[in-house]
């Protein structure tokens, strides 16, 4: 018997599969997996011993983007932290490539308007030495990488590169030379190994100047030609950052019912599976449930059409060190202090009665404490500022300030703006046809930390809640993800497949408070989330982080279609 590379020793394995965990041994040698069985035999050049553990596959997330920040980190923080071996990059249609000549800094700002990364940071941290899609990928090959990363070709890179910035950006329908322009391009992109395609309908998304970015009102016939390329090819997945529901721009609004349509064909005319975000909003509480039903619908009509949501609030998170809710001339001269200067600042009672009485940007009533110690979002009605102030009766802005002083921390508000209903969440979750991404890890860096999400999925819902059973959960963090985006040989611990593998102190999880840092290109700010109790997480059969920490591994792959 041949000697292993790891040996990882009696834990509880939870194979991916959904099948319920049992005490095994994981055998690694090289970058598969070799065994998976009882007692085995044999010896390896290391041994984890995971008793009392769990060990899963790494986990996969489908929505994130990483797409610039994999030139300055390449462990891809937080994602790290929190299990996560494989990620796919290219959502909502917004990609570096392919690019036109010249093309770099208009995707650059692009990016940041839509996906708030900054845009200087993009633009020194990436080489541009790319024009199609194929090279770019090529340039992932060659970076150092801690995970597995792979990704869509952009609608709107694919727009800008065919037709050029004023006619990419029109509202008018394209010509079929134009749709032939861009056809080719996303044919080279796939063939060279893009994911799939994706696309941005959603008003939402605009560049600088409030224009919706490229591709946001492409008629049916030009996103049935992307379809058709990935039939074609037979391989790949269209994702839609879908327009539903939305109420401005009436002339643009086709139902959401229309919606769903087009991505019901594109499934049944490709063959390929269709992936969009679905949330639910106080403003349409009822419109998650309508969504979920007309998906049913395309699907029992032939075709693949699979939403994905998040497994908690969508949330800005303001703090003490980069921004606050609060809104007077007092607020505005505390937030130009350096920022490791304003929590001293406040034990001025001075200043804290000049800071008491302030304009809100969102009412107090949807504004909840993320309290010192483990990060909670379930927004308990008595945890919401208002509440809070008027308990202590005092006003918003002054409760804010007693809680930091009296933790002597930046302490965090959280402010649900999507998925604000755990009902609905659950709801959503406990559907087969519903998948689990949107977390955006990469994305609103300076606004939101939900790359936290497997972590979240695992200590709230899991094991306090016992909503769902470990086994399913691993189920919905691996193969379900990977085997919806074609992400072959991952998610599942079985023999040959790729070891990317998770040893977990599931009873000891822990998810602790966002943290504001400045570490991103010259000196730029964003928000990061650690997690305790990731014993180890191997990718691509070398230990890459053990106990939080890089091992300084770099194994990750490009993940190819």
């Amino acid at each position: 018997m041949s000697q292993a590379d790891i040996i990882i020793r009696n834990g509880t394995v939870h194979d991916g599969t959904g099948e319920p965990g049992r005490i095994a041994d994981v055998v690694i040698t090289g970058d598969r997996i070799t065994a998976v069985e009882e007692n085995y035999e044999g010896t390896a050049d290391r041994e984890i011993d995971a008793t009392g553990r769990i060990v899963t596959p790494g986990f996969v997330d489908i929505h994130t983007h990483l797409d610039a920040q994999i030139a300055w980190d390449p462990i891809q923080t937080s994602s790290c932290w929190h299990g996560i071996t494989s990620a796919v990059l290219g959502n909502c249609g917004v990609t570096f490539a392919p690019v036109a000549p010249g093309g770099a800094d208009f995707l650059a700002e692009m990016m940041e308007s839509v996906e708030d990364i900054p845009q200087k940071a993009i633009l020194e941290g990436l080489p541009w030495d790319w024009t199609t899609y194929g090279e770019y990928l090529d340039w992932i090959d060659r970076s150092d990488k801690g995970i597995n990363v792979g990704g869509m070709v952009g609608h709107s890179a694919v727009r800008l590169a065919a037709m050029g910035p004023d006619k990419g950006m029109s509202e008018e329908p394209s010509s079929p030379e134009d749709v032939a322009k861009m056809v080719e391009l996303v044919d080279e992109a796939i063939g060279a190994g893009a994911l799939g395609f994706s696309t941005s309908r959603t008003l939402l998304h605009v560049v600088p100047d409030g224009r919706q970015v490229p591709g946001t009102f492409a008629d049916e016939n030009e996103l049935l030609a992307f379809g058709d390329v990935l039939g074609k090819h037979g391989k790949g997945i269209f994702e839609a950052a879908a327009r539903l529901g939305e109420r401005d721009r009436e002339k643009h609004m086709p139902k959401t019912r229309a919606e769903v349509a087009w991505m019901g064909e594109v499934s049944r005319r490709s063959g390929r599976p269709v992936s969009f975000g679905l949330v639910h909003s106080n403003a349409r509480p009822e419109l998650y449930q309508r969504v979920v039903e007309f998906a049913k619908e395309e699907n029992a009509n032939g075709a693949s059409v699979r939403p994905q949501t998040t497994c908690r609030g969508i949330g800005v998170i303001y703090t003490l060190t980069n921004r606050l809710p609060f809104r007077s001339k007092a607020w505005k001269a505390l937030l130009e202090l350096p920022a490791d200067e304003r929590l001293e600042a406040l034990k001025d009672p001075a200043r804290q009665e000049a800071l008491a009485d302030a304009d809100m940007a969102a009412p107090a009533e949807l504004m909840w404490m993320l309290p010192d110690g483990d990060a909670r979002y379930d927004c308990a009605p008595e945890d919401n500022l208002a509440g809070i102030a008027e308990a202590r009766g005092v006003t918003p802005a002054t409760a804010y300030i007693q809680l930091c002083l009296e933790a002597d921390a930046p302490l965090n508000l959280n402010y649900p703006i999507l998925n604000q209903s755990f009902d609905a969440v659950q709801e959503m979750l406990d559907d087969d046809v519903v998948t689990l991404g949107l977390a955006d890890a990469g994305a609103h860096v300076g606004q939101i930390m939900d790359s936290s999400q497997p972590t979240f999925f695992l200590t709230y819902w899991v094991r306090e809640k016992n909503r769902w059973s470990l086994e399913e959960a691993v189920r919905r963090l691996t193969s379900d993800t990977a085997d919806l985006f074609g992400i072959n040989e991952r998610g599942r611990l079985v023999e040959g497949n790729y070891a990317d593998v998770n040893v977990i102190d599931f009873d000891n999880l822990r998810l602790p408070q966002p943290e504001y840092v400045f570490d991103f290109p010259n000196g730029a700010g964003r928000y990061i989330q650690k997690a305790s109790g990731y014993d180890y997480t191997i990718v691509n059969g070398q230990v890459f982080m053990d106990h939080g920490e890089h091992t300084g591994a770099f194994a990750g792959q490009t993940l190819r279609s």
